[in-house]
């Protein structure tokens, strides 16, 4: 078997990044030796793969589903957004500036189709199925020009076309007759169908309305995956979806002690890597909110300060809404903090900052001995260490650089009574550390917590993945994907008018 497929949607948050993991997953099981790909992404939750290159953590997401190591070559251009109107551009792993979205899709877009392209190439390559995932709609019909990532890379590559819609956001037939209706005549002919995402109810019900959409467009339906909580792991943009009051999922499983654990996250400006925390969640007992008012960390046991692409910015989100005073009313009776990357930078005593926001010197909360300076590179790495007698991974993306100037040493940051500061990413997820660090919290917060002795975060996540693999399975038309995937897509699939505009 050698072939490929492109993941489309008909709108940003569709179900593109767990619909190409399920896929993954179940053509792995398989026996196939697959791969993802998204040759453009735009997000904020990033991950540092073993060569030290930093892609989008849904693609990191899609590897493991695969059973591979994650690559530069999976996530080739990664956008970074700093705000409404520019981006860090993330080129092969590494930042090569800042860009104005007017600027990116006025030529350094199309600029990058050649290596997009020759990653995919190699990929393709190297396994016997990629299965690549698009961005936002491909119809974007204002896009389409210096389009990269969709029926660009699909045209070139020849690629087939999965179209997958939301159903639970309603119109989806609407959305799926528009979505091939607005592209060109050789756009039509490599999208192949349609697969329904987050189905309730009985199916039976909604089959009328694909047997005429097949009628309407000549192309059938790959299968109706039903809604299932807790599937949206690893999301792509942090940016777009506003997180204020959401509780993360969390296993279904009483607490081990007599207390449960509530934890707060600070819900800043240009949150990074928010995924930090999904760790906590799977904890049994512990419940995961995010947070923007001061009144909200009243009854926490935690606070979590996240990391952000604006740290700046988000000093002064806190101090504007009074989560400042309140956390460093929090430090001074001794409740527990963790802050985690930028998060760790603003609760220092001073932040030099040229780089990022470009305000020069800033004062921080004062509650960490820790002066930052931002540099022009970036760090990135796969840090390993030890901390409260527990064995730690991580990774780091960040311009800051931290120098301590005091306190007990924790990772590669400080501690400071119940303060915590580190540049790791993802430590949490290392089972016996998080348990250490959860016993520490319970007994600075006073709860008779116990944090449960056998969760592990990477078996819930390998047993999230296999649920992924199971939606594909179990509802989607396996055999027609298959072919799809082995051939490409169908010859004489009709042209739908009115098609793109000249």
């Amino acid at each position: 078997m050698s072939g490929g497929l492109l993941v489309a949607g008909t709108t940003s948050d569709a179900g593109k990044s767990v619909v190409t993991a399920g896929i993954c997953r179940w053509l792995v099981r398989q026996g196939v030796k697959v791969a993802p790909f998204k040759a453009q992404n735009m997000s904020l939750n990033s991950f540092v793969t073993r060569e030290g290159a930093e892609i989008g953590r849904a693609q990191a997401m899609q590897a493991q589903a695969a059973r591979v190591e994650p690559s530069v070559l999976m996530n080739p251009v990664l956008l970074k957004p700093g705000g409404d109107r520019s981006s860090q551009v993330v080129l092969m792993g590494r930042p090569v500036g800042e860009m104005s979205a007017r600027g990116y899709h006025g030529g350094r877009q199309e600029s990058l189709l050649g290596t997009v392209l020759e990653c995919l190439a190699e990929l393709r390559g190297t396994y016997d199925a990629v299965i690549c995932e698009g961005a936002g709609s491909p119809a974007e019909i204002n896009l389409r020009r210096t389009d990269i990532v969709n029926m660009g890379i699909a045209r070139n590559a020849r690629l087939p076309v999965l179209v997958v819609g939301d159903i639970d956001r309603g119109g989806v037939f609407a959305s799926f007759f528009g979505t091939v209706a607005l592209l060109s005549r050789e756009d039509q002919e490599l999208v192949a169908g349609f697969l329904v995402n987050k189905f309730r109810g009985d199916v039976s019900l909604l089959e009328p309305g694909l047997d005429m959409l097949k009628g309407l467009t000549g192309r059938p339906s790959y299968g109706v995956l039903p809604f299932r909580h807790g599937l949206g792991i690893d999301e792509e943009d942090g940016l777009r979806v506003s997180l204020r009051g959401t509780v993360r999922e969390s296993v279904v499983a009483a607490p081990v002690g007599q207390d449960i654990l509530r934890v707060a996250v600070c819900a800043v400006p240009l949150m990074s890597n928010f995924t930090d925390v999904d760790a906590l969640a799977a904890e049994p007992g512990v419940v995961v909110r995010f947070v923007d008012r001061a009144e909200e960390l009243t009854d926490a046991d935690l606070v979590v300060v996240p990391g952000t692409r604006g740290t700046v910015k988000a000093l002064e989100w806190l101090r504007e809404r009074g989560l400042a005073d309140a956390i460093a009313r929090r430090a001074a009776e001794g409740r527990p903090v963790l802050g985690i990357c930028g998060g760790f930078q603003l609760l220092g005593e001073h932040i030099e900052d040229e780089v990022e926001s470009r305000a020069g010197h800033v004062d921080g909360l004062g509650l960490l001995p820790v002066r930052v300076r931002f540099a022009r590179e970036k760090t990135l790495a796969r840090p390993v260490g030890e901390a409260l007698g527990e064995p730690v991974e991580g990774y780091e993306i960040h311009h800051g650089i931290a120098r301590v100037t005091g306190g007990e040493a924790f990772l590669d940051g400080c501690r400071v009574g119940a303060v915590w500061g580190t540049h790791w990413h993802g430590s949490l997820e290392s089972d016996g550390f998080r348990r250490a660090f959860l016993r520490e919290v319970a007994a600075a917060a006073g709860r008779r917590f116990v944090p449960a002795a056998d969760t592990s975060f990477a078996a819930l996540r390998e047993a999230q993945l296999d649920l992924l693999g199971d939606l594909i399975e179990e509802h989607a038309d396996t055999d027609a994907l298959w072919r799809l995937i082995e051939s490409g897509a169908p010859s004489g699939l009709p042209f739908i008018p009115p098609g793109a505009p000249a």
